[in-house]
């Protein structure tokens, strides 16, 4: 009997062993936990140092390792270059991550091979007190720490006075994702050029229009683009309602975009490893934007991916780890169309009433393939959601996943579900 392989995930949690669990490569491997989500997510702080001791040890009980991957932004995506290096597994290198975590170094690189497609971009020191005339721009335009994920601390400056406001928030915040970053920047030899930088936070000029996510991979310097994920803002709102799979933008502008995917990617350097890119189209300019490099999968497309194609892209990050080119993803789903929804409130608030199981369990029965993720619990306040599932301007109560005939169906059946789930907040 074959020796199945040592895969260690950083971040493992059951909605994506779940899904790791349903590949046909599973029969080859065991899926171990070097980083439980738990202790990756809502947690007081990010240690870097205390998080490679764990795993470690994980590593050590288990008696070796043959692979590491994540499916998270910072830390999870920085720590699979780090433990791949030490035990001399496939994977990206470091440096090549980090340009693409450290958003503004990333808006560096990008303007070197497509500076027509990206906003204006200076850094600034929150705490300089002369910031916002050295930013120089005229709102409306953003502020975002070097280092985030789900827009947190970032926020789109409207006036003088707005700036301010936000300042003092970021202030009180901003060290928690960027101390941990800078850790990796000086103890793991990042050139002087980021090293020496003390702005942690930089501001750019707005883009907008269709917004939508190239998925693809690098597999020895070669980059595929195996999908493309529309994202969807709620009306009037920075605020995501959902990813939507296949994107509906018109062929030829998918093609300029995985087109400067691929310059982007070969510019910063990242191998083996799989990235989605978040991008705007502006149909009024015919002109495309680049937002931003993610060096990992986006597991938020999973499920969906499965339900059009009859498999999810953790297939491709597995692949990738056990150092082979993953096959190419047929469309053997379900549904024609697929959807992530993000069930958001706009305003703060306690809530009194979650979906009961009956009542979940009675929309199950009518939509099979739906999966609910409800982030919210009765009686909770909705400031005390774990920061994950807020941005600036929202709060999650839940993600449910649906898979449809064509858009129109598709977005009858969220509706019906949204309308019957029954949550009740009283918003102060």
């Amino acid at each position: 009997m074959t020796k199945k392989k040592k895969v260690f995930v950083i971040g493992l949690d059951e909605f994506n062993l779940s899904k790791i669990r349903e590949l046909p490569e599973i029969n080859e491997c065991t899926i171990l936990p070097a980083v439980k989500f738990s202790e990756i997510r809502g947690v007081e702080n990010i240690s870097i140092p205390r998080l490679l001791e764990k795993t470690d040890k994980r590593i050590k009980e288990a008696g070796g390792i043959d692979a590491v991957i994540s499916y998270l932004d910072f830390p999870g995506s920085v720590l699979v270059p780090i433990i791949a290096k030490k035990y001399d597994l496939p994977g990206p290198e470091l440096e090549d991550v980090m340009k693409c975590e450290h958003k503004y170094w990333s808006r560096l690189e990008q303007y070197e091979v497509i500076p027509d497609n990206i906003p204006r971009f200076r850094a600034f020191d929150p705490f300089d007190e002369d910031a916002y005339e050295k930013i120089g721009f005229t709102p409306p335009f953003w502020i975002k720490p070097v280092k985030s994920y789900h827009s947190y601390l970032a926020y789109e400056i409207k006036s003088r006075e707005h700036f301010d406001e936000c300042i003092e928030e970021v202030k009180q915040n901003i060290d928690y994702m960027v101390e941990p970053f800078s850790y990796i920047i000086k103890e793991f030899g990042m050139p002087e050029k980021i090293a020496c930088i003390k702005e942690k936070m930089f501001a750019e000029t707005p883009i907008s229009g269709h917004q939508c996510t190239v998925e693809g991979y690098v597999f020895n310097k070669d980059v595929v683009i195996y999908g493309l994920v529309d994202s969807v803002q709620y009306e009037g709102y920075p605020s995501f309602s959902r990813y939507q799979y296949p994107s509906n933008l018109p062929y030829e502008v998918q093609y300029r975009m995985s087109n400067l995917a691929r310059k982007a990617i070969k510019r910063i350097g990242l191998n083996n490893s799989a990235f989605n890119i978040e991008f705007f189209y502006n149909e009024k300019e015919n002109k495309i934007y680049l937002l931003e490099v993610n060096p990992r999968m986006s597991q938020s497309h999973a499920d969906i991916f499965q339900k059009v194609h009859g498999i999810s892209h953790h297939h491709v990050i597995i692949n990738l780890s056990l150092g082979r080119r993953p096959e190419p993803i047929e469309y053997k789903g379900d549904f024609e169309i697929a959807a992530h929804f993000m069930l958001r409130t706009f305003r703060p608030g306690r809530v009194k009433q979650v979906p009961s199981n009956k009542k979940i369990a009675k929309l199950k029965e009518k939509y099979p393939e739906m999966t609910i993720n409800l982030t919210v619990k009765e009686g909770q306040s909705l400031d005390d959601i774990e920061e994950h599932h807020i941005d600036s301007y929202s709060y999650v109560l839940a993600y449910i996943n649906l898979g449809g005939n064509d858009h129109d169906h598709l977005l009858n059946k969220f509706r019906d579900i949204e309308n019957n789930l029954g949550f009740r907040i009283d918003h102060c």
